[in-house]
């Protein structure tokens, strides 16, 4: 067992999500449209990874920023619950909870988002004393050329701390620039999460994988994560792949977080990558069987039985 204190440090955004399935489109200015359900739950994608590592038996803390109201309060109550450590989940006195409110089917998903207190996330709170406390730490919010130094500077300070490994997802570029930058980081970054689209526009390439091989050979261990198309791997030259678990999707929101919490699991409790890559997949495939980004995410013994019983119908 490790001395550690925490298994998992995680920094980033948090928000509320209000879900509205099945909905193509707003009514117009004098009309309202009755719909049968609205639901709300814990968004964002750092907070995502938080809950679903919660769920999965990791002792996890959470860095974030909410405001003082009932959105922020039902963030942090969501975040007890499964055990997240909300010590340095700070409220903001002047600002508050992001929302996000989300248009969303089994195939695809539109967004209405207001930042709040995710406005001022800045890589440079994370607080270097406690991170060191941790085993692993999960870092998302990389916004190319805006963001870049500040996290060539912390991801140098995260390398210096003894006994501690960084995840890195890479994120959607609203700015469409995919800096080419971004390698600068490869050094300092144990595991880089990307999905397919995010991996052949950074890469330049049109080939996902060659993409995920061509990230590995500056270091980390990358993966790709495919959807239905499954996962694959690169670490040292070598690859490794699983493939997805079919569900009936009911809302795609949070899979990728939901599959980093999965594979991060794996490897902090010594998993081989392939089988790394399985646990991601089938936290994601369960994650969009539910309406929100962590309902239907797995407790540990239920992805553990959610496996095994899809692995005996193959």
């Amino acid at each position: 067992m490790s001395d550690k204190l925490w298994d998992v440090y995680v920094y980033g955004d948090v928000n509320a999500d209000i879900i509205v399935p099945g909905v193509r489109e707003v009514p117009p200015y004098g009309q309202e449209k009755m719909i049968d359900v609205i639901e709300t739950f814990v968004g964002g994608g750092a907070a995502l990874f938080a809950l679903g590592t919660g769920k999965l038996g990791l002792r996890t803390v959470f860095q974030g920023k909410v405001g003082a109201d009932c959105y922020g309060e039902f963030i942090r109550a969501s975040m007890a619950a499964v055990h997240v450590d909300t010590s340095f989940l700070q409220i903001s006195p002047n600002q508050k909870t992001g929302i996000s409110i989300s248009f969303t089917d089994s195939s695809d998903r539109s967004f209405l988002t207001y930042m709040g207190t995710n406005r001022n996330v800045d890589i440079t709170e994370v607080d270097m004393r406690q991170a060191a406390k941790a085993r692993h730490i999960h870092i998302t919010g990389y916004a190319g050329k805006t963001n870049h130094e500040k996290y060539v500077i912390i991801l140098k300070e995260l390398k210096k701390l003894n006994d501690i490994t960084v995840s890195f997802d890479v994120g959607w570029d609203d700015s469409g620039e995919w800096y080419e930058g971004i390698y600068d980081l490869m050094p300092y970054i144990d595991i880089m999460f990307m999905n397919e689209t995010e991996a052949v526009h950074y890469a330049r390439t049109e080939d996902a994988r060659k993409a995920v091989a061509l990230f590995a050979e500056k270091g980390p261990l990358t993966v790709g994560k495919f959807g239905k198309k499954g996962a694959y791997a690169v670490q040292n030259k070598e690859a490794y792949e699983a493939k997805a678990f079919q569900v009936e999707a009911v809302d795609t929101t949070g899979a990728g977080d939901s599959f980093n919490a999965g594979f991060i699991y794996g490897y902090l409790t010594g998993h081989t990558i392939t089988e790394c890559l399985k646990f991601g997949n089938a936290c994601g495939a369960m994650s969009v069987t539910k309406l929100g980004g962590n309902s239907g995410f797995p407790l540990r013994s239920e992805l553990h039985d959610f496996m095994e019983g899809k692995e005996e119908q193959r």
